[in-house]
């Protein structure tokens, strides 16, 4: 080019040139070529789209070069350009090289932002070998004049929390106040959710208390975090005095928190009270939820209490709610034990009607209480093909079997019937 009198063109010319390359080695040689020509220097501009090119293409050998270049040559290097190579280097799984990009902004005399340092200390905690040499790093860079925020502080209490080094993340959430930086309500979670690891509820809960009394609004995942282990530790009398105070401490509970303190109530064989916290949700602008009649439903069945967990599985089905088949079957099991095999084939009926699929063994014990022995054989046979069908979530069992359904009715007609006659004839 020299030799026929071409020229290159402008800087400007140049810079466009690189920036249409998709191939960032061609980007480079472009660059390379350039900044050879006599009495040619390359904008800066240049240099940028070229690295950032490189890191995405993760020619991270190159890089190197590249900041001496810009180094050695004068030119300035932004801020973003490093948290470009931060991210590049963190999504490759190089951490070493995340970690040195702090120190080679320094020697650009760049001091690193707060969102620089979070960033390194995000992708170091990444991995848990890389915990304390960012430690190391949030101690260090005070010294550099990087003063490191709340993320900061949070990003290590997390990380020291999930691999149970709890005394050092309350030892930072501490440290928080003597260096002026005030703590946020993602700060108190954290260290909660660490001591809820501990099993240490009554400290975890005591933090929401100095909480509160600090004018924090604590979030749902905090009430979560506390509600799930207050049940845990079977102390349900708090976890329901919580869940009443959420909405008057500025935090209306969800259909999550109630499930929760529902589901710790039937595990502990106290669906009554279960009771009142699914009656309490509707005036606190919560609906109950599959979940939450699936549990109280199963958890009244196993105390016995099969006139509520009746009434409660209607009210489920009327509200286009789907009980599981274990749940149905655990409520048709136990009319049948009580005697109350009328009722047993009316729910059956009503789950039919809602395209719900019983399970064969509540079929079973149902006919099993109301069969005749000259009817044996045909029940059985019914039986037997039901069991036959492939069952799916959409089947309906009377399919297979259609005389299932009619002699479950007749035969609670039928039995009615006898019943009155014979009282009648006391009379």
């Amino acid at each position: 080019m020299q030799e026929a009198g071409i020229s290159i063109g402008s800087p400007s010319r140049v810079q466009k040139l690189i920036a249409s390359q998709s191939d960032p080695l061609l980007a480079k040689e472009i660059l390379d070529f350039a900044s050879r020509q006599p009495n040619f220097r390359p904008t800066n501009a240049s240099y940028r789209i070229v690295i950032r090119k490189l890191a995405a293409s993760e020619h991270f050998s190159l890089i190197d070069n590249m900041l001496l270049r810009l180094k050695s040559e004068g030119y300035s290097a932004p801020r973003s350009l490093f948290s470009t190579l931060i991210k590049a280097y963190a999504g490759a799984g190089f951490p070493d090289k995340v970690l040195d990009t702090f120190y080679v902004m320094l020697k650009f005399d760049y001091k690193p932002l707060p969102k620089h340092l979070n960033g390194i200390l995000e992708a170091l905690i990444s991995r848990r070998e890389y915990i304390r040499p960012a430690f190391d790093l949030f101690k260090d860079a005070h010294k550099h004049g990087v003063l490191p925020n709340t993320k900061s502080y949070n990003l290590l209490m997390d990380a020291f929390c999930s691999n149970g080094n709890l005394s050092v993340a309350y030892s930072l959430f501490n440290y928080m106040f003597k260096r002026d930086v005030v703590p946020n309500v993602e700060s108190y979670r954290i260290l909660m959710q660490g001591l809820c690891r501990r099993s240490q509820v009554g400290t975890a809960v005591n933090l929401l208390e100095d909480m509160l009394n600090k004018g924090y609004v604590p979030d749902r995942l905090s009430y979560t975090t506390l509600l799930n282990a207050l049940c845990r530790k079977k102390k349900l009398k708090e976890a329901y005095k919580l869940l009443c105070r959420m909405k008057v401490k500025g935090c209306n509970p969800d259909i999550i928190h109630y499930n929760t303190v529902i589901l710790g109530f039937c595990r502990e064989g106290r669906a009554d009270d279960a009771c009142k916290v699914i009656e309490d949700m509707p005036s606190n602008g919560c609906l109950p939820d599959l979940v939450s009649y699936r549990t109280l439903v199963g958890g009244l069945c196993d105390l016995g209490l099969l006139d509520k967990a009746d009434r409660y599985l209607v009210e489920m089905l009327s509200k286009g709610l789907s009980p599981h088949p274990s749940v149905s079957h655990g409520l048709v099991k136990g009319l049948c034990k009580v005697g109350k095999i009328d009722r047993a084939c009316e729910l059956l009926e009503q789950l039919l009607r809602h395209g719900e699929t019983p399970y064969v063994d509540s079929w079973g014990v149902t006919l099993n209480l109301m069969i005749d022995e000259s009817d044996q054989a045909r029940v059985d046979n019914a039986l037997n093909n039901v069991l036959k069908v492939e069952v799916t979530r959409d089947t309906r069992l009377v399919d297979a079997a259609p005389l299932l359904e009619e002699y479950l009715v007749r035969k609670s007609r039928e039995k009615k019937k006898r019943r009155q006659q014979q009282q009648h004839g006391r009379f």
